[in-house]
């Protein structure tokens, strides 16, 4: 149905009735009918326990000269600098702002801000303007000319709130999008401090394989020596090199992960794969980081997490969506006006005769479609449905990796504890041996059992380290990776 008042100006008493019934319809209607239709949105409760499982296990294995950092506390922001290493500070600064992944990112929010603006502009009335001539000849052979410039605009009225839920579902939207380039943020810093691990890992783990060749080749020397003065036979000697071409070929393998560790590097900061090789030849220790106290209440931690509250918000943009879909199965009101000139001459325009002025109030409905809207508004519905599955399911994943995250740290700690006295024993187990057997008085299956275990006891200290850098770098990104909601 609708109601369309419109008067040429003819006379100015002619028009007012019309004017006066449209612009009385209009205000009537707006006022009756500024109630919104559509679930109102509750951000659901958050399904957090009271405390962590494993914060007991956490505790006992912090050392008491670590200092602890909160992570409801501004530190946790830049939580890589607690590693104390400048290099790695560069390199997730440097990824930060060069990773394209990441800028593909922020474009991603741009959009969703651009599409947020195109919501509001729905509550703006459209103008137009626009200029005609138009000749048009009669059956008897006369011909007229007519001119026309005019204004135009029409005004959508968000009755029932269509208009309100699609700004919302797009504020919503844009909330998400931010969170999520939050989530790709933390998710990078975090692969470029594990990856940085790995590589001083691997550094350590090959200065290991070197240091232990070494030794090999002078115990090789040493039987040869001893072999030479008839003091050993040729099995010793051959046992001996076959000890130092095992560890040897050790060393190719490390040197080739060492380089994909450096490419790797170089990628996620936005540059070719060896750009980084010269700043990252020289070897330096694994870096460690002081305990995280990761034992504050689970829910402010799920509120830290970007993608828990990425989910969160595209569960209320779904919500709005929803509302959007019901609100279209209602009535719609349009007004619209025409301001123009019209003359059979371009001087007739400046005559006020020429003046056509026109008001128009529409509302509209749908009275069958099929079931069309209302399939729209369950096709909605069953989205929201997905969206608030979505958000359950993101809320039990990040509690499962904080909690794995947690038992990481308390385990690597205690093994690398292990480690540690297992590879000083190792040692000084093998320098005995080779003393022992410089002298006369243990035979060469002594020396190589010793050496054999020096170098996996040292291989497997140099990984403990790097697993415990590791567990706090998981630790760090579980509690959400520096992000706060305050960031978008």
């Amino acid at each position: 149905m609708s109601f369309i008042p419109q008067e040429a100006s003819d006379g100015a008493q002619a028009q007012r009735p019309g004017l006066r019934a449209a612009l009385a319809l209009a205000v009537t209607t707006v006022l009756a009918g500024c109630a919104a239709t559509g679930p109102q949105y509750q951000p659901p409760p958050m399904a957090a326990p009271v405390a962590w499982a494993q914060a007991s296990a956490v505790q006992a294995a912090a050392p008491a000269d670590h200092g602890q950092v909160d992570p409801t506390h501004s530190g946790l922001a830049s939580w890589w600098r607690h590693f104390d290493d400048p290099l790695l500070d560069d390199l997730v600064a440097s990824a930060l702002v060069d990773n394209p992944d990441l800028r593909s990112a922020m474009a991603r929010v741009g959009q969703a801000r651009a599409q947020r603006g195109l919501a509001e502009a729905g509550f703006s009335p459209s103008v137009g303007a626009s200029a005609s001539v138009r000749d048009s000849k009669a059956s008897g052979g006369s011909s007229t000319t007519s001119y026309g410039l005019g204004v135009d605009a029409s005004w959508e009225i968000d009755l029932f709130g269509r208009l309100r839920s699609g700004l919302e579902a797009a504020d919503a939207d844009l909330q998400a999008s931010a969170a999520r380039l939050g989530s790709a943020q933390a998710s990078l810093a975090a692969e470029v401090a594990q990856t940085y691990v790995e590589l001083r890992a691997i550094q350590a783990r090959l200065d290991v394989a070197q240091r232990n060749l070494a030794t090999q080749q002078e115990t090789l020397q040493l039987t040869r020596w001893r072999a030479q003065a008839g003091l050993v036979g040729s099995l010793d000697v051959e046992q001996a090199r076959a000890t130092v071409e095992q560890t040897r070929a050790q060393l190719p393998a490390l040197r080739s992960s060492l380089g994909q560790a450096r490419h790797r590097l170089s990628v996620l900061t936005g540059q070719a794969p060896a750009a980084l090789d010269a700043k990252l030849a020289q070897s330096a220790p694994i870096p460690r980081a002081p305990f995280a106290a990761a034992l504050a209440i689970p829910a402010e931690v799920l509120r830290q997490r970007p993608d828990v509250h990425a989910a969160e918000r595209s569960l209320a943009a779904e919500t709005a969506r929803v509302g959007q879909a019901q609100a279209a199965r209602w009535p719609g009101l349009t007004l619209g006006g025409s301001l123009g000139l019209q003359a059979l001459s371009l001087g007739g325009l400046t005559s006020g005769g020429a003046t056509v002025r026109s008001l128009a109030a529409s509302l509209a409905a749908t009275v069958f479609d099929g079931g069309r809207l209302r399939r729209q508004v369950e096709i909605r519905s069953a989205v929201q449905e997905q969206a608030l599955a979505a958000y359950e399911g993101t809320v039990l994943a990040a509690l499962e990796e904080v909690e794995n995250a947690l038992l990481s740290v308390a385990s690597d700690r205690d093994r690398a504890e292990a480690l540690e006295a297992a590879a000083q024993a190792a040692s000084n187990a093998a320098l005995l041996a080779r003393q022992r057997y410089a002298s006369g008085l243990v035979d060469f299956q002594a020396v190589l059992d010793s050496s054999r275990t020096v170098l996996s006891a040292e291989d497997a200290l140099a990984t403990g380290r790097a697993n415990g850098a590791l567990s706090m770098v998981r630790l760090y990104k579980a509690l959400g990776g520096g992000w706060s909601a305050g960031q978008q």
